[in-house]
């Protein structure tokens, strides 16, 4: 409860004191140091994903901004030959301006990516974006661009329905269970009913031979994965792990050490209020902690 009243304050809180938090969960503002992570990870036999920070951008010429940014990340790939590909918020590169917009800053993107063997995974952002997005995987796909993936969100009470209908691509998905806050019409609320709903979703993928991404920090749902994975006999190449940076290292140093697939998501930016916001509210408790921290402070 004390958390929760801390959070609701936390806009009042001073940005230098929040990105004493954000500062273990985002790699810096540069790319150089996303690219940095991402070999340091390298060397413990991980994996990364790198996303520029920024979405909900609502000008185009903002969006023309984040596109050439992310065709930086796609140079610095080739460049240092990273283990790691791109994943992008369809926001971020217009898709809340104008679909034909967004859609052709995105494809430009990925057409980029394909033509060097490079992945791209779309975000999945809140729920106005969620029909856009998975309108836009398939049109690329269409399209003949099988380099590029998708994310499904366990709390959405339609995943189900839409993975249903996206097995049919052979897709590359990563499952998560969703941060954005939504209606209790569309969305499960309770921590059971989204647990349950991925474990629904992640049976059905490994069933039908979905490249599965298993993006998750909470150890029921981990433990859930690695015994079908084991039960199942799942190949390797046919999954991963994956968990944000700097969270639960222990854990994902234990995952890494059984032997699987680890990916961590590495975000770099000026942007980094609000994805730090986001963090808070998936994990109130670190408000808490911050809230501490302005009397220990000396």
């Amino acid at each position: 409860m004390l958390n929760q009243i801390i959070l609701k304050s936390v806009g009042l809180m001073p940005k230098s004191l929040v990105y004493t938090f954000a500062k273990k969960y985002i790699a810096g503002e540069f790319l150089s140091d996303a690219t940095k992570v991402t070999k340091d990870f390298e060397k413990m036999g991980g994996r990364t994903t790198i996303d520029v920070l920024g979405e909900f951008v609502t000008s185009k010429e903002r969006a023309n901004h984040e596109k050439e940014m992310s065709k930086e990340v796609l140079k610095a790939i080739l460049d240092n030959n990273l283990p790691t590909y791109l994943s992008i918020k369809p926001t971020s590169l217009g898709l809340g301006i104008d679909f034909d917009f967004g859609f052709k800053n995105i494809s430009e993107v990925i057409k980029i990516a394909n033509e060097n063997n490079i992945f791209v995974r779309l975000d999945m952002e809140n729920s106005p974006y969620t029909t856009m997005t998975l309108d836009i995987y398939k049109k690329l796909r269409s399209e003949g661009l099988d380099n590029c993936g998708v994310v499904l969100q366990a709390y959405m009470k339609r995943s189900f329905e839409d993975l249903k209908d996206l097995v049919k691509l052979n897709p590359s998905i990563r499952l998560c269970k969703g941060i954005y806050t939504e209606d209790s019409s569309i969305a499960y609320k309770e921590k059971e009913e989204i647990r349950n709903n991925y474990k629904k979703l992640l049976q059905f993928m490994f069933d039908n031979g979905v490249k599965t991404h298993i993006a998750t920090h909470d150890d029921p749902l981990i433990d859930y994965a690695d015994d079908l994975i084991s039960k199942n006999s799942i190949e390797k190449d046919r999954y991963e792990f994956q968990m944000l940076l700097g969270v639960r290292e222990y854990r994902r140093n234990e995952i890494l050490s059984k032997g699987h697939n680890m990916r961590i998501y590495v975000p770099f930016g000026e942007d980094w209020y609000g994805y730090s916001i986001r963090r808070l509210n998936e994990n109130p408790q670190m408000a808490g902690h911050i809230f501490k921290s302005l009397f220990s402070r000396k």
